[in-house]
């Protein structure tokens, strides 16, 4: 388990991302170890959706219209 997730590939931390699931999900684990596989998992979370986000802004682009109006269209 890389320490940096930051780092991490966006498949490697999905991968990672269920793999904590799982653990969680057998209850076999102590409250503390729960937490801490909690706080990675929403930190691994949040790092694979800011990945996402970015691939998303990187297909897109905003147009104003010739009203004034903004969208949002594909490349």
């Amino acid at each position: 388990m890389e320490n940096n997730i930051n780092t991490l590939p966006f498949e490697e931390a999905l991968k990672e991302l269920e793999a904590l699931k799982i653990k969680m999900e057998s209850g076999n684990i102590p409250l503390d170890d729960a937490l801490t596989l909690f706080e990675r998992g929403n930190a691994l979370k949040s790092h694979c959706e800011k990945i996402l986000a970015n691939a998303k802004m990187k297909v897109e682009k905003i147009v104003e219209n010739k009203d004034g109006s903004i969208e949002t269209v594909a490349f």
